[in-house]
């Protein structure tokens, strides 16, 4: 029997670079906070975590009532430490869990359901019950982690996520998925600008 996943959006990020919330840029009419819980919750993850911080309002108002099922916003105080903070405490909001978790943030406006799927189906062909997205020669975001892998996040500080916990895999242990699309993510208004002229987000907004 397969174990059930978790899955973890990250969304608690100041958005510092960009000067404006990035999780409420809309794609399609939808914030991207709101399309990336959808597009997660169409796995059918045994729980769904949001993890808040910046802009906790108004990033929560996008996401109430979910109409994916039953969505659980955490509240991460020390959101301004960086992203371990957010894996730390998700790691804290899971410490039931004993399957895979899948880990996305919100930012990447290209991401859709065969990504999540592919890496999903990656994860259970490979010993480590790893995988993640490339980044070049770096694993990342959107990645599947093993619950092993998983309790590891605790340990990590500063804005450092679970790319290096992934890297230190063998590499035939690791799922490879090589999407060139999730390269881009949205950090900047130069960013913002590119996903505006390949229409992955919606202008005047």
């Amino acid at each position: 029997m397969t174990t059930a996943h978790a899955a973890i959006v990250l969304a608690a990020g100041g958005s510092t670079r960009l000067g404006r919330p990035k999780q409420l840029l809309r794609r399609d009419g939808e914030s991207l906070v709101a399309r990336v819980v959808r597009l997660v919750a169409e796995t059918h993850p045994c729980r769904l975590v949001v993890m808040l911080g910046a802009y906790h309002d108004a990033v929560a108002a996008e996401l109430a009532p979910s109409p994916h099922g039953f969505v659980e916003l955490h509240e991460v105080p020390d959101w301004r430490d960086g992203l371990s903070a957010s894996l730390v405490a998700a790691s804290r909001a899971l410490q039931a869990h004993r399957g895979p978790v899948v880990v996305t943030g919100i930012d990447q406006p290209a991401l859709n359901a065969l990504h999540l799927r592919a890496l999903l189906d990656g994860s259970r062909s490979v010993r480590s019950g790893c995988a993640a997205v490339m980044h070049g020669e770096r694993p990342g975001a959107p990645a599947v982690l093993s619950h092993t892998l998983f309790a590891q996040v605790d340990a990590l500080e500063g804005d450092r996520g679970f790319g290096s916990l992934l890297a230190a895999l063998p590499e035939e242990d690791l799922f490879q998925l090589q999407a060139p699309s999730l390269a881009q993510d949205i950090d900047t208004s130069d960013d913002v600008a590119q996903a505006l002229a390949d229409g992955l987000l919606d202008r005047g907004v």
